[in-house]
């Protein structure tokens, strides 16, 4: 198991600091996540693939975002999230290639993307056009050896797993956000291995609340401080077999941040030493 952080490309100028602190923090892996397209460029990607071999880091997976507006709520994320509003979707598809693209450049496999608040029903025609729009980037990433992953949140499991078998594509796959099927209420990301275990190919290390209202999400906290049982899912992932990339994920700022992410190594290594042996 190979525990790794999240690492922000804003602008290039800060990166080697950002890879430079995250190998005297103990890390030599991250997730890159990116919402800058213009950042997307082969200079760009020749110098990051430099720093990255002299740092001997390892990109486990290339976070896409995507543009035009994104509001994280139950409600205006209904309208603005992923590739599910129709008004915005012709143009994610296009950013999540150009970034998969990127990505291939760099040599990294995975690319992680939100897709948004997808249908329950599978009758309601959004969902066919989604997973339209879902089969072409599929396709893109296929052609370039990748494996495109859905980030766990504003759907349900089934709904997920009801999506991948509508697409039909087999370089689909889950990036599992522990605490966000939680904060959207959307199930326990213990029992939902139990609907799309065989598909995890990188995982949020992440923590939080249900929701207590129906406007806002529930409340992200510090590794251990909330609802997710770590023993019960690590116990789960070893019976299902992963044994790859795991991924602090703190969405906080500052110095309370770097103090989080420290304490979630921390407390990560032992879980992980107690239920797969150290």
């Amino acid at each position: 198991m190979k525990i790794g952080t999240c690492v922000h490309l804003n602008s290039m100028e800060e990166m080697p600091q950002k890879f430079e602190i995250l190998k005297q923090n103990g890390f030599d892996s991250c997730q890159l996540l990116a919402w800058k397209p213009e950042l997307w460029t082969h200079e760009n990607a020749a110098q990051l693939a430099e720093w990255l071999s002299q740092y001997g880091i390892i990109v486990s997976a290339f976070w896409c975002g995507w543009e035009g507006p994104a509001v994280w709520d139950f409600y205006d994320g209904q309208i603005t999230l992923g590739l599910v509003p129709p008004e915005y979707r012709q143009m994610r598809v296009e950013t999540l290639c150009a970034g998969a693209d990127f990505a291939k450049q760099l040599g990294i496999s995975d690319v992680v993307t939100h897709m948004g608040f997808i249908p329950e029903n599978p009758n309601d025609p959004n969902f066919n056009g989604f997973c339209v729009a879902v089969r072409t980037v599929a396709q893109h990433l296929k052609d370039n050896g990748q494996y495109l992953l859905f980030e766990t949140g504003q759907e349900t499991p089934v709904t997920m797993l009801r999506c991948f078998e509508k697409v039909g594509m087999d370089n689909l796959g889950v990036n599992l956000d522990t605490a966000n099927l939680i904060l959207y209420g959307r199930a326990n990301p213990v029992d939902a291995l139990d609907v799309f275990g065989r598909y995890v190919r990188n995982i949020h290390a992440k923590d939080g609340f249900y929701p207590t209202n129906g406007h806002d999400l529930g409340q992200e906290v510090r590794l251990g401080d909330g609802k997710v049982d770590f023993r019960a899912l690590f116990t789960k992932l070893r019976e299902l077999g992963y044994d790859s990339y795991v991924t602090i994920e703190r969405e906080i700022d500052g110095a309370q941040q770097d103090e989080d992410v420290l304490y979630a190594k921390a407390f990560l290594e032992n879980m992980i030493n107690e239920v797969y042996g150290g």
